[in-house]
């Protein structure tokens, strides 16, 4: 079942145009292109290259893209433009900012010039620029400093909102930009350690909306006001976390709402009066990563969103605000989903300090056969969610009962949640695995036949799990995981090292407890046998991460293995890479775990 699953195409909308066309990232050929969907659904292809296709944007007023796309998943973004009225089946992809070197990630195109941001200044530092697309010349809009997570133009371009990262959970203050002064003023001024999510502009570019948790312990949607300097609460939830993007028409504000797991979406009016839910399939996700968050026509007339679930793949819906009818839009080559596909249900576990874990619990038909494997996400400030994973899904498939837990430092329940593991409580974190372990036989889980599975944070918890709790656990599966932090902090990229010592600690005068915190510094300790998967290229956790820990045990004696994949960074993205690790890393668990 596995192949079928890893297999299974999935969809992402990158933007819609002023006729309603539709850019949408499909991986029906094992790596994800771009494509364009007509309104009356006639698809076309836009690129065939040998790698992935990261972002695209139509270019306003013309019949051109740009795209963003990568090489071996080094994700130094190269940029590119597309002509669609050019004759022929396939646009000829020209370069549009190209430097190998650097990273370049596409923010928005305006009519007749182009939006980026670039680290090619000092390798540190990501600096605004804007692109004439008839001159070729190059303005840079901002350059004090940081990394720029979300950039978002006002639409009469005098002004950029800025969410730059800042404080320990790649937090971010919201600067605003005058284009023709290069003036700044700090929109947050917050005092606490804040997240700042996404960004979007009043029609008229008197407001900016914010989606943050300032002085709250949940996001909620914020106006700022340009001309005075104030800010209003628009739309708060006690309970749950809010993120709002205005129309283009000034006439609604989607608000996306997330609470344990599932993210809902409804219009509300400028002012934050709700008006009418968007009605999509029920125990699933709206998507709401950058990349794939919902986009609005440019009139305001209709809304693409990416949606998921634990049951089928990414695909993509229209919605037409008008009417509320919601169509959806799939992939053009019809693909079966096998049978069998689970949702999970939803728990609290008590954890050493009485803290409640949340973790979803995905159970076989049969019931399974006493094993389980935890899957632990990466961030680690990121989220679980009610999404298709295809290795939850196989995983299930086998047998083994899954869980997915939302550790302490995970997003989603709020900031007091996703701050209890910031550096020196780093391990409470590795507690917090104990103690699912410790509920497993009220699930019917024979403890003996345990297994941690994750990827990037993730593999570094299961390496903790390992190292930390060797009596708790039969094996692992880490996926470009960290095995020290100090070494992995030494050798990341020289952006990301700046904006994760303030989640992990400071070389300087952390790293006492960094090296503590270091599975590595404990391997000794590790008898669980250990499968790693990890990218070549990976800019983020470099694979001499993955390298050292497996020399490590080799040089004890431990069973471990070590696949290494030329063309991948962190992650898999390729479907043939997928296809040849993830059985291997299967295979290894049937054998670990008494299945074989």
């Amino acid at each position: 079942m596995l192949p079928a699953l890893l297999s299974l195409p999935s969809l992402v909308a990158f933007d819609i145009d002023s006729e309603g066309r539709l850019l949408i990232g499909y991986d029906g050929s094992g790596v994800r292109q771009v494509h364009e969907v007509a309104p009356d659904g006639t698809w076309r292809a836009l690129t065939a290259l040998s790698e992935r296709v990261v972002a695209a944007k139509y270019v306003p007023g013309s019949r051109r893209v740009v795209v963003e796309h990568d090489t071996g998943g080094d994700e130094r973004g190269q940029l590119s433009l597309l002509d669609l009225s050019e004759p022929g089946d396939l646009p000829t992809l020209q370069p549009l900012v190209h430097d190998a070197a650097y990273f370049h990630h596409l923010v928005t195109a305006r009519p007749g010039r182009v939006l980026f941001t670039t680290n090619r200044r000092n390798d540190v530092d990501f600096d605004l620029v804007a692109l004439d697309l008839g001159t070729g010349t190059q303005t840079t809009l901002y350059d004090v400093g940081g990394y720029l997570a979300t950039v978002e133009p006002s639409p009469d371009d005098r002004w950029v909102g800025v969410i730059r990262a800042g404080g320990p959970a790649n937090s971010g203050h919201v600067l605003l930009v005058e284009t023709s002064t290069g003036r700044i003023t700090d929109v947050t001024a917050y005092e606490d350690e804040t997240c700042a999510l996404e960004l979007s502009w009043l029609p008229d570019s008197t407001g900016l909306l914010v989606s943050s948790d300032a002085g709250r312990d949940r996001i909620a949607v914020f106006r700022y006001d340009v001309a005075d300097g104030s800010t209003t609460e628009l739309v708060t939830d006690a309970e749950s976390d809010l993120i709002g993007w205005a129309s283009p028409s000034g006439q609604h504000l989607l608000v996306a709402r997330s609470a344990d797991g599932a993210v809902t979406l409804a219009l509300h009016s400028t002012e934050g009066e709700r008006l009418t839910p968007i009605e999509l399939p029920p125990g699933g996700c709206a998507a709401l990563l950058v990349e794939s968050a919902p986009h609005w026509s440019p009139d305001g007339g209709q809304l693409v969103i990416t949606y998921s679930s634990p049951a089928e793949p990414p695909y993509v819906f229209r919605y037409a605000v008008a009417t509320g009818e919601t169509v959806a839009v799939r992939a053009p080559e019809a693909a079966e989903l096998p049978a069998g596909l689970r949702q999970p249900s939803s728990h609290r576990v008590a954890s050493f300090d009485g803290e409640q874990v949340p973790v979803f619990v995905y159970r076989p038909e049969s019931g399974g056969d006493g094993s389980a494997v935890i899957v632990v996400h990466g961030g680690p400030e990121w989220h679980a969610g009610l999404v298709f994973n295809p290795l939850v899904a196989g995983l299930v498939a086998e047998g083994h009962t899954v869980l997915v837990p939302n550790v302490r430092g995970s997003a989603g329940y709020g900031k007091r949640w996703y701050a209890l593991d910031d550096r020196e409580l780093r391990l409470d974190s590795v507690r917090d695995l104990a103690a699912l372990h410790a509920w497993l036989p009220e699930i019917g889980v024979d403890q003996s036949r345990v297994a941690l599975w994750g990827g990037s944070y993730g593999g570094y918890m299961v390496l903790a799990g390992l190292a930390f709790q060797p009596e708790l656990w039969a094996a692992g599966v880490d996926i470009v995981g960290i095995a020290s932090l100090v070494t992995f902090l030494e050798n990341t990229s020289a952006y990301r090292r700046v904006v994760r010592e303030r989640e992990y600690g400071y070389l300087d005068r952390d790293r006492e407890f960094l090296e503590l915190a270091s599975p590595l510094n404990r391997v000794d300790a590790i008898e669980a046998p250990l499968f790693v998967i990890h990218g070549a290229n990976d800019p983020r956790v470099p694979l001499s991460e993955a390298e050292q820990v497996v020399a490590a045990l080799a040089k004890r004696g431990v069973t471990s293995e070590l696949l290494v994949y030329p063309d991948e960074g962190h992650g898999l993205a390729k479907r043939k890479n997928k296809l040849d690790a993830y059985p291997r890393a299967f295979a290894f668990l049937r054998e670990q775990l008494g299945r074989e």
